[in-house]
């Protein structure tokens, strides 16, 4: 049986769709078989393995909206073992039509259950805000990895998706667990960066990840050539510190 684990953070630039596309990469590397689905209508992991988001005739719009099934929205990456569910602007537009609906909250979850057993780990990019896609997502997940970067504000956008897992916990998902904290975008010249991780260390040792994700040119440029970092540059410090992350991923167990 696969775990759904979804990357989510309610605040925006900390390396959360990064994260997803490079985590999935990484595990299906590993021989893993991963599905990795973008929840955000900017699309932006979609892009990011590259995809033609203005090309997709289905993507997880469709695909919640009842338009087509979860196969027929379905990419599959055969060289790197791992399956793609496409996204693009239209997803914003499911906000409002999911409203009418019953379950509005459980509409991705209809959707996995049937295939989660077909895979090792299914990666879910959130969108940056607490929205019913969002809330779709963590209904539907096992466990969910918040990404956070190294700096002052870091620790409020925490408390922020804390409370969220808390409140889905309590409502919809009581079986969800958080997987993990991991800091991104690491300045070692900076003070700032150890403080703000030694301050979360100190609240939530047991659930943070060893793996530090740090600034790294490479892995900034991948995304603009729609390559995962382990493709685009396989020897780049972003390459390796995602295979780590990777590593201690597939150990983890609840």
């Amino acid at each position: 049986m696969g775990r759904i684990i979804a990357i989510a953070n309610q605040k925006g630039g900390v390396g959360k769709t990064t994260t997803s596309i490079n985590l999935a990469a990484c595990l299906a590397e590993a021989g893993k078989r991963v599905l990795a689905i973008d929840m955000d209508p900017q699309g932006n992991m979609t892009s990011g393995f590259g995809l033609d988001k203005a090309g997709a005739e289905n993507t997880v719009y469709e695909m919640i909206m009842g338009d087509c099934t979860l196969k027929e929205c379905l990419v599959r990456e055969e060289e790197s073992g791992l399956d793609i569910l496409p996204s693009d602007s239209n997803l914003a537009g499911a906000e409002i039509e999911l409203l009418d609906q019953e379950k509005k909250e459980a509409q991705l979850k209809k959707h996995l259950d049937p295939v989660k057993k077909k895979y090792d780990f299914i990666i879910i990019d959130c969108p940056p805000s607490l929205s019913l896609l969002t809330i779709n997502a963590l209904t539907a997940a096992d466990s969910v990895l918040v990404p956070i970067q190294c700096e002052y504000y870091a620790l409020e956008g925490l408390s922020q998706v804390l409370r969220t897992i808390g409140l889905v916990q309590k409502k919809m998902n009581p079986d969800l667990k958080l997987e993990g904290i991991v800091f991104t975008m690491y300045d070692t010249r900076t003070k700032l960066s150890s403080e703000v991780v030694e301050n979360v260390r100190q609240n939530l040792n047991e659930k943070i990840f060893d793996t530090v994700i740090p600034r790294n040119v490479r892995l900034a440029e991948a995304p603009s050539h729609g390559m995962p970092i382990n493709l685009y540059d396989r020897r780049s410090t972003g390459a390796e510190n995602y295979r780590l992350l990777a590593a201690e991923v597939m150990k983890r167990r609840f």
